[in-house]
């Protein structure tokens, strides 16, 4: 049943005729509610438009009268709604389940990660490779394809599952109001689950219980509600059901809305559900969790190298096979060799580079305790240009520490200190961060309140409703008489700390200490104090009253009693708190930008903390937003207030996800989001690097790509470091593989099109790329250029094509080099020099291919400017070594090689000095004119 739709419809007629001026401005808001529904407007800013109808409807609901939100929604507010009316509307809207996903089964999962054009590309060689009777190396890659299948399967399975936390979190029985009864009906409070509650429901909550929907509250008795599953604020939230909601307020701040996945702090009441399943306003925030997330560019380039690959073999392999068959006049060989051709033009250890290459990224990071989840995040990392993050526990230590203790007029005051201190000292209750920092700020800085010369004798606990606690103690009899003076000619003191505002409501005097008197407490006095207040707050500092007062009655348990305690209290003054930065976290951050690592702060906190806050950790605040301010904004001014803020406060979890979309999209960056709540979980999902906690919720754990085992920068900034390591090797591979294989080819092609035989036999050419492949398994142990590592490394569209094109024709020059040197000075073009030719192509074939590696590793001169790692040195000599004795071994002999003079041998010397110096002078034009090499 889709409650908003139908409902507004039947609102329409039936107040249509009235003339109450209330009703008319109603029915006007509703009318273009009804319209937002059926899709005749939409929204310019940058909500969707499911989302927006979920707005409009209850702020629809939060400015009307009780009576009309009664007939909203067809329910009465005795709750006459029988179990009939309910199971038909459960029938037609469906069950109350916040994320409607139909989760894919494992085989569609595996079979998402198995069509993917490189793997398509594998299997197809190894088939052709079978054909050749290459069985090794058709089993190497279809291992390949099998493992790269495997994590990915792994991955995406995990992912899918996720979403499910958030209907786990909201399993629990419900009170609900119904009535039963075909002539007398009986109003009855059953318990039901939570999937069968309908709208038009009134449901009973006390603390501890969940909101099952989106309720507008009935009635309300000292109701405080935490909303931090969906701000990700700490705080409670005050709610109220006599009340009718400006059309300014917010939606997250509306007094007489309860949303689904908050709970109860403290108090109780009644409410109506508004919205159920995925209707409300949580659903529509988490409604794309478990979705797939975007392709990357690193991705998307590897898809077109495939599909550049399979044209290339369409194109090249028939022309070659036919080639071949004019001058051979033997199909079947002439097959093969295409086939052959085709082998070694694929890139067959990419999946192998790469996941080594990642894998050897996560043991690196797992030392410094950061657990890599998804091992293609490391590579993400190497692109990321915009770390998101949250303030609380990343950029601050997330340890309240006490700053100020001072009078009402802003002076230190130590008597401020002391009565502070006794209170915490004398609290039972499990003590907060705030009387850890009192406590802490008194030892350290060598107070002696003398605390055993007291006892308590009472406690009036803190709730959400007083936002204040009191302690009342007796000075020991021994001790009356105390250098304070006056001040302690009586046993008995109540000390209250907590709001200031809740403090000054109890307090009638203020204490002057210069007069040694206590005043009236004036408006006037109340203004200065709340002024004073409102600037520490405006600093970033948390601010709580501190007031006392002699009480000589006899002390007795009750509200009433505590009531009476706590009034015609002293004002004393103000103390203030805050949450410092990290001693890691500048510096970090000051690492990440100079590494290119721009930081964004998305909190929802209050914009004047998270400015104090990056203040002090170097992050600048010239340009910073709220949440509210950007909901106001059309899509183009949405998109330049992200791309120019540096602190976004106030944030709710879809308006999160906005900002990382944005900068992706429009943008056009990398994002990494560092979060560990439920309400990062969009955020964590959409970026591109999801970074998560240890300590965090079960659901932000699940769907981040990295969990870190501390919250500590410094471990992103060796995170970006080896995902740029990697990024580097990867590239590596792929080009020098694309240039070679393709160079090798064009080579072959010329060859074969000017002698009367085939330039290798097809077992020859497998052999030799499979030692090539061979080769290159050491290339994830090798480093990069120094400068390399210091910007953030992406993939470009263009630039792998262009990169072929300067750099495989001078490959292929010394390959046809080789040629017209083997035809005009050992003469072997005839079909009795094949073996002789077969061997010394072979052999600079091999060579070449593994002198690639070094000329395209570095930006450098190779060997002179810049050393590969010893495995990568020691992979090129051994591969190189084993190339050069084979036409010499009785392995050769089997492959029709045979022995090589030692004067092609100098000659090879030769032409690879010709190839580096070439190669050198083109590598310098290409990075003179696009500016970067790998």
């Amino acid at each position: 049943m889709d409650a908003p739709v139908s409902i507004g419809q039947s609102l329409m007629s039936k107040h249509l005729h009235r003339s109450n001026e209330k009703y008319n401005v109603l029915r006007a808001f509703i009318s273009r509610f009804r319209k937002l529904l059926v899709g005749k407007e939409n929204n310019a800013g940058p909500r969707s438009e499911a989302e927006e109808r979920v707005h409009s409807w209850i702020q629809a609901l939060a400015r009307s009268e009780k009576s009309l939100t009664f007939e909203y929604v067809q329910s009465t507010e005795r709750g006459r709604l029988s179990f009939k009316e309910a199971e038909r509307r459960l029938l037609e809207g469906g069950q109350n389940i916040p994320i409607d996903h139909n989760f894919p089964s494992w085989w569609q999962l595996w079979c998402t990660a198995f069509i993917h054009p490189f793997n398509i590309i594998l299997i197809i060689m190894a088939t052709l490779s079978f054909l050749a009777s290459d069985n090794a190396n058709g089993i190497i890659m279809l291992i390949l394809v099998m493992l790269s299948v495997g994590i990915r399967f792994h991955q995406d399975y995990n992912s899918s599952r996720a979403a499910m936390k958030l209907s786990e979190l909201l399993r629990s029985q419900i009170r609900v109001q119904r009535c039963a009864g075909k002539v007398i009906q009986t109003e009855l409070v059953v318990q039901i689950d939570y999937r069968d509650i309908v709208p038009g429901d009134i449901i009973h909550f006390s603390p501890g219980d969940l909101f099952p929907g989106d309720v507008r509250l009935v009635t309300s008795k000292d109701l405080i509600v935490s909303q931090s599953s969906l701000t990700g604020e700490s705080g409670t939230t005050e709610k109220v059901a006599d009340i009718i909601e400006d059309p300014s307020t917010p939606l997250l701040e509306l007094k007489n809305i309860c949303f689904m996945g908050t709970s109860v702090e403290s108090g109780c009441g009644t409410g109506l559900v508004i919205s159920t399943g995925s209707r409300t306003y949580m659903s529509t925030i988490f409604s794309t969790m478990g979705q797939e997330k975007h392709t990357d560019a690193f991705e998307n380039g590897l898809r077109c190298v495939s599909y550049a690959l399979v044209c290339i073999m369409v194109l090249v392999v028939p022309i070659i096979s036919l080639t071949d068959y004019y001058a051979s006049h033997n199909l079947g060989e002439s097959v093969i060799f295409g086939i052959s051709v085709a082998v070694a033009l694929t890139p067959q250890m990419l999946p192998l580079i790469v996941n080594t290459n990642l894998a050897k990224g996560a043991i690196a990071m797992a030392k410094d305790r950061c657990i890599v989840k998804r091992l293609s995040t490391i590579q993400h990392m190497g692109a990321m240009d915009i770390l998101c993050i949250d303030k609380t526990g990343t950029l601050t230590t997330n340890r309240i520490i006490m700053v100020h203790h001072m009078d009402s007029w802003g002076f230190p005051n130590e008597r401020v200190l002391r009565f502070a201190f006794l209170n915490s000292y004398f609290k039972t209750e499990a003590n907060s961060p705030i009387d850890d920092a009192i406590l802490a700020y008194a030892y350290t800085n060598g107070y002696r309140f003398q605390a055993s010369k007291w006892r308590m004798i009472e406690e009036i606990p803190f709730d959400f409703v007083r936002r204040r606690m009191s302690v009342i103690i007796e000075r020991d009899l021994d001790s009356i008489w105390d250098e304070q003076g006056s001040y302690f000619d009586t046993t008995k003191y109540v000390i209250t700390k907590g709001a200031l505002e809740e403090v000054l409501s109890i307090s009638t005097l203020i204490e002057d200490i210069d007069k040694g008197v206590n005043l009236t407490l004036t408006p006037k006095d109340r203004e200065v104090v709340l002024q004073k207040s409102e600037e520490l707050s405006n600093d970033g500092l948390r601010v709580l009253g501190v007031a006392m007062k002699r009480e000589n009655t006899i002390i007795k348990s009750g509200p009433t009693k505590y009531s009476a305690l706590e009034s015609d209290m002293v004002f004393l003054g103000l103390i203030s708190f805050f949450d410092p930065p990290k001693n890691s976290a500048k510096q970090a951050l000051w690492q990440l930008a100079e590494k290119g690592v721009k930081a964004k702060v998305l909190t929802g906190d209050s914009l004047s903390l998270a400015i104090k806050v990056c203040k002090e950790v170097g992050i600048r605040t010239t340009h910073v937003t709220t949440g509210p301010d950007l909901d106001i904004l059309e899509h183009t001014e949405f998109h330049e207030a992200v791309r120019r803020a540096t602190v976004l406060a106030r944030l709710t979890p879809t308006q999160k996800l906005r900002v990382v979309q944005s900068l992706q999209k429009v943008g056009n960056h990398v994002v990494g989001f560092l979060g560990d709540g439920i309400n990062d979980s969009l955020a964590l999902e959409a970026a591109d690097v999801g970074i998560s906690v240890d300590s965090g919720s079960s659901v932000a754990k699940d769907l981040a790509d990295i969990i870190l085992l501390e919250k500590d920068l410094n471990v992103l900034v060796s995170g970006v470091e080896h995902g740029r390591l990697t990024y580097g090797n990867t590239m590596k591979y792929i080009k020098m593989s694309l240039v070679a294989n393709i160079g090798s080819i064009i080579s072959l092609f010329i060859a074969t099109m000017f002698i009367q035989f085939e330039p290798l036999s097809p077992r020859q050419l497998l052999t030799q790329n499979f030692l090539y492949n061979l080769g290159q398994i050491a290339i994830p142990w090798d480093k990069v250029d120094d400068g390399y590592a210091k910007v953030p490394q992406g993939w470009s569209a263009t630039e792998l094509p262009v990169f072929i094109l300067w750099n495989g024709p001078v490959c292929s020059i010394f390959d046809i080099g080789t040629f017209l040197f083997l035809r005009f000075y050992y003469e072997a073009d005839q079909v009795s020099d094949s073996e002789f030719f077969h061997s010394a192509w072979f052999i600079e074939g091999l060579l070449m291919q593994a002198l690639i590696i070094h000329m395209i590793r570095t930006e450098k001169i190779p060997f002179i400017q810049d050393m590969a790692t010893w495995p990568v040195v020691f992979s090129t000599i051994t591969i190189s070594a084993i190339g050069i004795i084979i036409p010499f071994s009785p392995i050769g002999k089997l492959m029709g090689l045979m022995n090589l003079p030692l004067s092609y041998f100098g000659f090879l010397v030769v032409l690879f000095l010709g190839y580096f110096s070439l190669g050198q002078i083109v590598k310098r034009i290409y990075i003179l004119i696009y500016k970067r090499w790998l």
